[in-house]
């Protein structure tokens, strides 16, 4: 017996009203994500940013992800940071709804230069993987690997549908790109809510960053926010009330968590280096 049957039908949500607060959710979520994305734009511009004008790295240390003698190495990583700015900036107004009715030139044009800038990203981190390597596990940089591809997947079919101009399935693809691309900020998010948790290196080796924890986040980082996409997708189109109200409930609550995880990576990680 499924839960909606455990339910007197007086006492269920009218379904159109549920669908409302189901998309109340989801921008709730939407909101509290391109918020933490943006604090981790200002970091990366300001830390990467004044080091490479400078030369000089925090506290007189080496600039980071710049090797004396690499670079191609060198040239991949300050384009990939450069894209990761790119990105979050574009993220945000691709998917601001009001620009997108009212300004579809430039919501075309700052869609076009999202995705070159999702598919060099993408292509650029798979290259530095090759080339250098990461902290990590192999499976963990299998893991981030395929992170590229399905942010490649993503980038192609958001372009061709729009192209071809199904603009439902094109936004539901575009989305998913969003999500994807976003993979490296979740990463973060994700692990420093996983130490405010446990306040202790539980799960993985803090010396070599290897074990259980990274490992299941590299794939987690993007295989999970798509799974609850693909939830609120089969909600709206196919849901009842409950079904509705409950996935509302859970994006209510990922995005509280969200915001723990965007606390935890500013206060641990972002704001001590600004």
């Amino acid at each position: 017996m499924s839960l909606a049957a455990t339910i007197p039908q007086s006492a269920r949500p009218d379904p159109a009203t549920a669908k409302r607060w189901l998309g109340r959710a989801g921008l709730l979520w939407l909101l509290v994500a391109i918020a933490g994305q943006m604090i981790f734009a200002l970091y990366v511009m300001a830390t990467h940013g004044r080091e490479w004008l400078t030369g000089q790295g925090l506290r007189g240390g080496p600039v980071e992800g710049q090797l004396p003698g690499d670079v191609l190495g060198n040239a991949l990583y300050a384009l990939h940071m450069l894209f990761a700015v790119v990105i979050i900036v574009g993220g945000a107004l691709q998917l601001w709804p009001a620009l997108r009715r009212h300004r579809p030139a430039f919501h075309r044009w700052t869609g076009r230069t999202y995705m070159i800038a999702a598919t060099i990203l993408s292509l650029g981190g798979i290259g530095l993987i090759l080339l250098r390597g990461t902290v990590g596990s192999t499976l963990m940089h299998v893991g981030t690997s395929m992170n590229g591809v399905v942010i490649l997947i993503c980038a192609g079919m958001a372009w061709m549908l729009a192209r071809r101009r199904q603009f439902d399935s094109h936004r539901r693809w575009a989305l998913r790109l969003f999500l994807a691309v976003s993979g490296v900020w979740f990463f973060r998010v994700m692990f420093m809510l996983w130490m405010l948790i446990f306040q202790a290196p539980v799960g993985f080796d803090p010396k070599t960053f290897t074990g259980p924890l990274p490992e299941t986040l590299s794939f987690a980082q993007y295989l999970l926010p798509l799974a609850v996409l693909q939830l609120y997708f089969h909600a709206m189109d196919r849901g009842g009330s409950v079904l509705r109200l409950g996935v509302a409930g859970l994006l209510t609550l990922l995005a509280l968590l969200t915001a723990g995880g965007i606390f935890g990576a500013t206060m641990g990680m972002w704001l001590p280096r600004l």
